[in-house]
């Protein structure tokens, strides 16, 4: 695993607990309450979604919950923001494949 152990600006960054989740099906581990991009990263993973049209990968970009590249679907809720969403025990991270509506997002929430 990639990770910094070390920071010049943080002088103490406090990790949660170590914790499993799966991705894709295979399971991995994480921090609990880093975001889900950085632990989908320190294991290599680059690829957290694929464009509509092209199959072109996205992944993290801005990394403050912004645009939508780092999405993916978390617990069977597509459109995730991966980058600002927290790390728990027992998640299940799938890649996602374009980008769902807000719309019909919003409508499934709602049933």
């Amino acid at each position: 695993m990639k990770r910094i152990t070390e920071h010049p600006v943080i002088p103490e960054y406090r990790k949660g607990k170590l914790v499993q989740f799966q991705f894709n099906g295979r399971v991995l581990d994480g921090y609990e309450g880093e975001p889900i991009a950085i632990a989908l990263r320190a294991h290599g993973v680059m690829t957290h979604r694929y464009t509509t049209r092209r199959h072109e990968p996205r992944g993290v970009f801005c990394a403050i919950g912004r645009c939508t590249d780092c999405v993916m679907v978390v617990d069977g809720k597509p459109n995730v923001r991966t980058c600002v969403t927290p790390l728990r025990a027992g998640m299940v991270v799938q890649t996602q494949n374009g980008i769902e509506s807000m719309d019909k997002v919003e409508a499934d929430e709602t049933l």
